[in-house]
């Protein structure tokens, strides 16, 4: 099993970054999103099904981080947000 992790910050998006990707329907600055899954497309899938918003197109445009569950402990995931 593997923890798929794909954030996406909006906070400077503008009409020069037309191709930049889009990854949920809503107005927002900052998206995550972490899926437990075999595989980088099931996790899609997973997270596709709830139909919460998520702009699978534009998710595939972007590398996840991802991170093996089996092993010796680990830190998963640490952020620093703000100026």
């Amino acid at each position: 099993m593997k923890v798929f992790v794909w954030l996406h910050n909006r906070k400077f998006h503008s009409y020069s970054m037309i191709e930049e990707p889009v990854i949920h329907q809503d107005l927002y600055t900052d998206a995550i999103a972490v899926i437990m899954a075999e595989s980088l497309e099931q996790a899609l899938q997973l997270l596709d099904r709830q139909q919460l918003g998520w702009r699978i197109e534009d998710l595939k445009k972007l590398t996840p981080l991802v991170f093996d569950c089996a092993g010796s402990p680990q830190v998963i995931y640490q952020a620093v947000r703000g100026n």
